[in-house]
């Protein structure tokens, strides 16, 4: 049948774009392991032969001399495994049964529009082509997708002695010193006479000259509190003493970080070059405040216990990597299809995973 490409492409758009809904109760008198994989959203014991029916269409069949009872078009639970597996291995039987009652409205719809000629002409063409081309880019992307995930203990060795620095752990104690000192003008009082409003009861904004100095102060007091946790003053000490110095109400954050990565610092990586005990320059971030590192201490974690971590960090960028010669190197009309506002990465075909996804996957 002409409309087999076209049908598989949409299911594969079901597939991949619903989820399975919620389990429900089962009915009165259920048997205790439906409703078990009801729950789970596994796949119930098969207890249909391979050549049994699983999908009957009655009053639909290819003879048309065949009338009543005799019209119906059985498909076997073989030939629908074949179909289900070919748009999502293991899919869950609540989309199995979706999938199911889709492809027998589609193969109703599909024989009547040949009958009425909808499969001829160029616009049938195209969109044949069309279909034939989104499945092939998704079938690529899955082989991309095996290709990438093909990686071997000598390649993750490799990895791990190269970016050994990345996987250093280390335990920290941090001062954070707020930008600026809290200002706190006197609120404006109207004169005798006049009536008050809420902007002339309302605190005066503090001007740029006395923002500036709150911010010099705050300098001041990080430069003054890291010299004292050179000297060995306690952390928790100085860091309730920059809350106070910068008129913070509440509680000041815990100093203590443990198992702290060189990633998860961002600009602030050169800490975990320091040695134990020692305390950092002051760091300065433009729009949080200052920060004072001191190292407890750091460890390199074995290779066995970052082997998964790995693993998925070079499938994703081999993943990624497969994808660059797909992209970009085209020009576009701009007088046709407007200006680009906001370029960004085209998504991968419908039904592939991205690579975040895939790099969580298991081979």
């Amino acid at each position: 049948m002409r409309f087999q490409c076209l049908v598989c492409l949409l299911l594969t758009a079901l597939a991949y774009g619903q989820a399975a809904p919620p389990a429900t109760p089962p009915a009165a008198g259920a048997k205790a392991e439906q409703s078990a994989s009801a729950a789970t959203g596994k796949a119930p014991e098969v207890k249909v032969g391979p050549d049994d029916a699983v999908i009957t269409l009655k009053g639909f069949c290819a003879d048309a001399t065949q009338q009543g009872d005799a019209c119906k078009t059985v498909i076997s639970r073989a030939q629908f495994e074949k179909l289900a597996e070919a748009v999502q291995p293991g899919m869950s039987p609540a989309i199995r049964r979706q999938v199911a009652n889709n492809y027998s409205r589609m193969l109703r719809m599909s024989t009547a529009a040949e009958k009425r000629g909808l499969d001829k002409g160029p616009r049938f063409d195209e969109k044949m082509n069309l279909a034939r081309m989104q499945i092939l880019s998704q079938e690529l992307s899955q082989a991309l997708q095996e290709d990438s995930g093909k990686v071997t203990d000598g390649d993750i060795e490799d990895y791990y002695k190269k970016n050994a620095p990345s996987y250093e752990q280390a335990t920290f104690m941090r001062i954070y010193v707020p930008r600026a000192k809290q200002i706190v003008n006197p609120v404006v009082r109207p004169k005798a006479g006049t009536k008050a409003s809420a902007k002339t009861t309302a605190n005066q904004a503090p001007t740029e000259a006395q923002q500036k100095a709150a911010e010099e102060a705050m300098k001041k007091v990080a430069a003054d509190l890291r010299a004292r946790a050179v000297k060995g003053e306690d952390p928790d000490k100085l860091q309730k003493e920059a809350y106070v110095a910068a008129g913070l109400p509440g509680s000041p954050p815990n100093t203590k970080m443990e198992k702290v990565r060189r990633a998860t610092l961002t600009n602030q990586q050169a800490v975990m070059d320091l040695k134990p005990g020692e305390v950092s320059e002051v760091i300065s971030e433009p729009n949080s405040g200052h920060y004072i590192y001191k190292l407890v201490g750091k460890e390199t974690l074995s290779l066995e216990t970052v082997k998964p971590e790995i693993r998925k960090t070079i499938s994703s960028q081999r993943y990624r990597d497969s994808w660059q010669g797909f992209q970009g190197n085209v020009d576009l009309n701009d007088a046709y299809f407007g200006p680009t506002r906001n370029p960004a990465m085209p998504p991968p075909p419908r039904g592939a995973k991205p690579p975040a996804q895939q790099a969580e996957d298991p081979d």
